[in-house]
This record gives C-alpha cells, sequence and structure tokens, in this order.
C-alpha cells in the first residue's frame, strides 16, 4: 500500500507544466481580460466623443457671400467627414440675399462678408465674426502702378481719373471694375471711399472669380477682390503706403477690411442641434485649421 502511495506520488510530482499548457492558460487570462474590458470602461485609445460624434445627424443649409465660398466649401466638407450623417448645403448668392434667406427661414445660416445693417438685427438677425478678410485693389499684370491713395482711388471710382498717365503710369485708359448691387464687398468698398451706390463701374459682375478674370484678360483695368483669392495674375495696389498682408489686415493698419459673418434668425442656443455643433466645430482647432488653409485670417491670432 506504501509503496503504491510513493508510486503515485512519483507521478504527480512528475507532471510539471508543458508548453502547450502554458499557452492555453496565458490565452485563458488575455480572453478574460479582454472581456472585462468589453463589458466595462472604453479600452484605452478610444473615445466616448467619437461615438457620440457618429450619432449627430441632420441638415445645416447656408446661403450668401460668394467671397466666402473658398472656406465655407472647406468647413462643410470638413464636418461632413467628422459627421458621415450629417448633410451641409452652401448657395452663394450674395451677401444680401443670404441675410435674407436666413431671416426668412429658408436656410440655418446667412454668410455675409459685411457686417449686419441696423434694420437687420431689428429683425432678428445674429451676427458671428468667423474670419477677417482684406478687400485688395488690383490691377492687370502689366500695370506697373503699385500705389494709390485713398482720394486717387475714389477720383477712379467716381470716373474723374479716367487714365492710368493721371497717377504715373502709361497712356492706357482705366477700365472700372466692381461687383453687382447687393454684394457685401461692394458695400464695403464702396462705404471705405464714401461712394454708396455713385461709382461709375465699366463692368459690374457677380463674384469674387469673375472679377479676377476680367481685371487680369483686360488691359488698363482696375478692380477689388477678397485677399484669400490673389494669384499672380493680378498685381495689387498698396493703398496710402499700405499694402494688404494677414498681419496688417490683422492688425487694422489695413484700413480696407470687413469681417466675414455667419447670421443665424435668433441666439446659437435657439438653433437646432447640427447648426450649435457646426459652430462648436468652427471654434475647435480642427475648424480653425481648415480656415487658414483656405486663406481666411483669424481675429484672435
Amino acid at each position: 500500500m506504501r509503496r503504491e502511495q510513493a508510486g503515485a506520488n512519483k507521478i504527480v510530482r512528475k507532471r510539471k507544466l508543458t508548453l502547450s499548457d502554458r499557452l492555453l492558460y496565458a490565452m485563458i487570462l488575455v480572453i478574460g481580460i479582454l472581456a472585462g474590458q468589453s463589458m466595462g470602461a472604453p479600452i484605452q485609445g478610444t473615445s466616448m466623443e467619437t461615438v457620440q460624434e457618429t450619432t449627430l445627424s441632420g441638415t445645416v443649409t447656408m446661403a450668401g457671400s460668394t467671397s466666402m465660398e473658398t472656406f465655407v466649401n472647406a468647413l462643410a466638407e470638413g464636418f461632413m467627414n467628422r459627421y458621415p450623417q450629417v448633410i451641409v448645403t452652401a448657395e452663394f448668392t450674395g451677401s444680401s440675399a443670404g441675410i435674407e434667406a436666413v431671416l426668412a427661414g429658408s436656410v440655418d445660416i446667412g454668410n455675409s462678408s459685411r457686417r449686419l445693417r441696423p434694420e437687420e438685427k431689428a429683425a432678428g438677425a445674429v451676427e458671428h465674426v468667423v474670419a477677417l478678410d482684406g478687400i485688395v485693389v488690383v490691377t492687370d499684370a502689366d500695370n506697373f502702378v503699385r500705389e494709390l491713395t485713398k482720394e486717387q482711388l475714389g477720383e477712379i471710382y467716381q470716373g474723374n481719373i479716367r487714365n492710368w498717365r493721371q497717377v504715373g503710369g502709361t497712356d492706357t485708359a482705366i477700365v472700372v471694375v466692381g461687383r453687382e448691387a447687393g454684394s457685401g464687398t461692394r458695400e464695403t468698398f464702396e462705404a471705405f471711399l464714401g461712394l454708396e451706390d455713385t461709382c461709375a463701374y465699366a463692368n459690374e459682375l457677380h463674384s469674387t472669380g469673375a472679377v479676377m478674370a476680367r481685371v487680369s484678360s483686360t488691359p488698363g483695368a482696375i478692380g477689388y477682390v477678397s485677399f484669400e483669392v490673389l494669384d499672380d495674375t493680378v498685381s495689387v495696389v498698396a493703398i496710402d503706403g499700405v499694402m494688404p498682408t494677414e498681419e496688417a489686415i490683422r492688425e487694422g493698419l489695413y484700413r480696407l477690411s470687413r469681417p466675414y459673418v455667419m447670421v443665424t434668425k435668433g441666439e446659437l442656443e435657439k438653433q437646432c442641434e447640427t447648426v450649435r455643433e457646426f459652430f462648436l466645430y468652427l471654434d475647435a482647432e480642427e475648424g480653425k485649421s481648415l480656415l487658414r488653409r483656405a486663406g481666411g485670417i483669424l481675429p484672435d491670432e
């Protein structure tokens, strides 16, 4: 009997853990840990915010300024990428038309490249400044006049100065190009010169891009466009010795500037969830980064 017990004890002592046993125990341990994590707190590296983002759905509708088209489209695309179940649409009908649309309730946001008028505020419009812009005076690329005074610019747009020779240029007729009535860019430009609705335009065009195209292809042309669309097809004209740069615009040294405004009917807290989230996105670093890349100048930098 003792011999049998001793034999049994020897058998027990000989049964050491094999490699297969160890692997099996390790797998059971890992499965247990994973099961516990799936039932408890999120695994490190995931975010509850990401889950919430995927549940946001609805629409954001906008209309308004053609000058804001570049960065509005960039923001709309970025927001839809972040919230795949949200659809953002934008029409570019001019600042005044955008404000009228938001007050009529046909869109959520009216995009404006000018400040609101007192009567628009009285009707319930609320402005939210999202960026700054300089209105840049441009000529065709072959024009070597690089500076005008504010007074000279006003005389040109009233039709009193008709030839570039009168301001130090070549003997070339001046072709005065501007925006259409209702454009926020035009309203700001004319207010700067004190020439509201009295400018003598040869061409009144319906978008910033159209002004760029006309000026760049027309000898002797002069026009005004948004800072963000500048390229080497036109020449930039300094006003009173100040060139339009981001720093000069932000610091107010370049005086022909204006805010880019997104307008709601009523305060933000009264808007639907998707619109409120859209404005939060604008204020977050991702939205600000898109604004910068699209040429917007942030007022708080």
